[in-house]
């Protein structure tokens, strides 16, 4: 389903990916894994259209996506989850779910409302509360339901469980199992790389901007490379 070839993007005149390549297949969960400052979240970004590469292509179901604006490859069905989650805290969280449909006809939010109350029981009875009072989880649950109701077929989630406490991120982490199982296709950058392999079916290893490793998921958490860097065995 997604494509990404030879990406490179600089900040500046400082490049932070160096010809990346990778590749998610239809109904995969597949994770990229790496160290603080890997370029993890900024390729995340490349590809949803926040920043631009310089160099490389990326094509979503075989047609080219990297020319498109953001909002564009939302409407062909790519959507990100950002990492810190990024809630837009004053508005209420229905709302923010608006807010995450804003290529859908209104015939439809009903429905896609429904979807997430029914994913995150949680935000249910919070549907006119200010999302800048929930609570980490729920803020977390707010941003995945947010990117859902722009019904895309590639999910983009950065570091879901960041900063929330181990019930949560299990909970957080079935969630995206779940939607695996509907047939959404995932990519997922997540720091708890022991979860992440264990959920996944493939995962690329990024070091200082560069795919240093890649395989199946189960193959990976017994490499002792990554044994040693990102699980402290």
């Amino acid at each position: 389903m997604l494509s990404v070839a030879d990406i490179t993007c600089r900040y500046g005149r400082i490049e932070v990916l160096h010809g990346v390549s990778l590749d998610v297949g239809r109904g995969e969960i597949v994770t990229l894994i790496g160290s603080n400052g890997a370029g993890k979240t900024t390729l995340m970004r490349v590809i949803s259209g926040i920043l631009p590469q310089t160099k490389g292509r990326i094509l979503f179901d075989g047609a080219p996506l990297d020319r498109l604006p953001a909002h564009l490859r939302v409407a062909r069905g790519v959507a990100q989850v950002p990492e810190a989650r990024q809630v837009f805290a004053p508005l209420s969280v229905e709302d923010n779910l608006k807010l995450g449909a804003f290529r859908r006809h209104a015939a439809d939010l009903p429905h896609a409302m429904e979807r997430v109350y029914t994913l995150f029981p949680a935000l249910a009875g919070k549907r006119h509360t200010a999302a800048g009072t929930l609570s980490g989880g729920q803020q977390q649950m707010l941003a995945m339901g947010r990117a859902l109701m722009s019904d895309p077929r590639l999910l983009l989630l950065d570091e879901p469980s960041m900063g929330l406490a181990p019930v949560l991120v299990d909970q957080i982490l079935d969630t995206v199992v779940a939607l695996r199982k509907e047939g959404m296709t995932i990519l997922l950058v997540e720091q708890n790389v022991n979860a992440a392999l264990a959920i996944a079916d493939r995962a690329y290893v990024l070091e200082t901007g560069r795919i240093v490793l890649s395989g199946e998921s189960a193959s990976l958490a017994h490499d002792p490379r990554v044994r040693e860097a990102y699980l402290g065995l």
